[in-house]
């Protein structure tokens, strides 16, 4: 039941929970883009290695993810807030951890020393602290307010912090890591990832802070709900896991994360390597933030008229065949690239961005309606270990990729072969996997426009 004695929900809170996620992207973005740039060309860890460290994390996201859910679920109340209380207990581990990966000064250590040291910090980030922030951040959604259409909004002001903090990372970042040799070839400069990453680290730390103070949490569990969600959690994973739209929703995230977080990766060697031209790499990561504060207005609308399902299928028809065009079409253009792959991105991943939060709302919804339990952290624990399926897959690819094409990290210019093998890895992946993810959404998901309205009539009956 929701609280009314506090205030009510509000600009405040839509701000509050934007910044939350922007505390998120600073550390997890920053990784995303540039972490296996900084291991292969500055500790100058092979490829594959790094892809190993991956796919070892998402094993150990297994547990504490979905471990990390229960616990959120099982938390007593809390007159701080039951789950926005983990940001303020976690944001330092997070950031500390963050900063402790980009370490330029281990660079001349024995390769064992510096191979150990990455496992140890990215698993203490990325499985340890990250998780144990994330999982009730993204929990919280479900209780600042119970009405949909605050989730909805809540769901877009989550997406905007997003873009933002991927614009201030991929615009700026760029420019502080990398220098011109005599030669003209972009060379990284080792320092400079400490330097960056600590300065991350610390305006993290002060977007959770402002995610904790702005934020309200309303809607109360009540002790019997806790006390389920302590004692049933074998029934609830094997009802959670046997949801269909859960299961479409996990394929779908890890297609899209393959497709997006791979394109990232791949984007910092496809402009240095490529086009030979990381200014327009700024230029290229500029323009998510007019998309995103596009779609932001006019997304809510479209879902309203066409549904989330629907138009989020049709976006990645588009997307798919742009980056088809773009891979036939054999750009050596810079700007032509930058031009079709932002109309392929408005398609595909902004569009998503600004849609899956609401559909994992869908998903605990139409839970609760065949269930008459709702395990928002479960849920949300389940969806994140899916998302770093697709981070690791996409990393891990990444690596595997770059090793199989030929790529040199310590050459400082690439043979015609792999450039060309770097610009296919950007164009016809994504062609092929935003392919796979509108058969999903059309074939396998379930929660149509029509089945989300008439599980919202049936949860209000119930309620009333």
């Amino acid at each position: 039941m929701e609280n009314t004695d506090k205030r009510p929900f509000g600009f405040r809170d839509k701000l509050g929970y934007m910044f939350g996620d922007f505390g998120n992207d600073f550390t997890f973005i920053f990784a995303s883009t540039f972490l296996m740039v900084f291991y292969t060309k500055v500790l100058g860890i092979e490829a594959s290695m790094v892809g190993v460290l991956f796919l070892v994390a998402r094993c150990v996201d297994a547990f504490t993810d979905i471990g990390m859910g229960r616990i959120a679920d099982a938390s007593g109340e809390n007159p701080k807030g039951r789950f926005k209380v983990w940001i303020l207990r976690m944001c330092g581990p997070v950031a500390i951890s963050s900063f402790l990966m980009y370490q330029s000064s281990l660079a001349d250590a024995s390769m064992g020393v510096k191979v150990t040291y990455m496992f140890v910090t990215y698993l203490l980030w990325g499985s340890v602290f990250y998780t144990s922030i994330n999982i009730p951040y993204g929990s919280m959604a479900s209780v600042i307010s119970e009405k949909s259409k605050d989730r909805q909004s809540l769901s877009v002001y989550r997406s905007l912090g997003s873009t933002f903090a991927a614009v201030a990372i991929s615009v700026i970042a760029p420019l502080f890591i990398y220098r011109l040799d005599s030669k003209g070839n972009q060379v990284v400069v080792g320092e400079m990832f400490t330097l960056v990453s600590g300065i991350f680290s610390v305006l993290a730390v002060l977007c959770y802070l402002l995610c904790y103070f702005l934020v309200t949490e309303r809607v109360s569990v009540g002790k019997k709900a806790a006390k389920a969600a302590r004692t049933s959690v074998a029934k609830t994973l094997l009802q959670v896991f046997s949801n269909r739209a859960l299961l479409a929703v996990i394929l779908i995230s890890i297609l899209t994360l393959c497709a997006t977080i791979m394109s990232q990766s791949i984007s910092t060697f496809l402009f240095a390597d490529y086009f030979k031209n990381t200014k327009a790499l700024s230029v290229n990561n500029f323009l998510g933030l007019p998309a995103a504060l596009i779609l932001a207005v006019v997304s809510g609308k479209l879902v309203e008229r066409f549904g989330r399902k629907e138009l989020t299928a049709a976006g990645c028809i588009v997307a798919a065949a742009i980056f088809f065009l773009v891979y036939f079409l054999k750009l050596t253009n810079v700007w032509a690239y930058i031009v079709l792959s932002f109309i392929a991105g408005v398609g595909g991943m902004y569009l998503f961005n600004m849609t899956i939060w609401a559909m994992i709302t869908d998903v605990i919804d139409d839970q609760e309606v065949q269930t008459m339990q709702r395990d928002d952290g479960t849920i949300y624990g389940v969806y994140s270990f899916a998302r770093k399926v697709g981070q690791a897959l996409a990393g891990g690819l990444g690596g595997f990729a770059l090793s199989a094409i030929g790529y040199d990290s310590l050459a400082a210019a690439q043979t015609d072969p792999v450039r060309w093998g770097i610009y296919s890895l950007s164009t016809l992946f994504p062609a092929v996997i935003y392919t796979a993810v509108a058969l999903v959404f059309l074939v396998l998901y379930p929660l149509s426009k029509k089945r989300v309205e008439e599980n919202t009539k049936e949860l209000q009956r119930r309620r009333a």
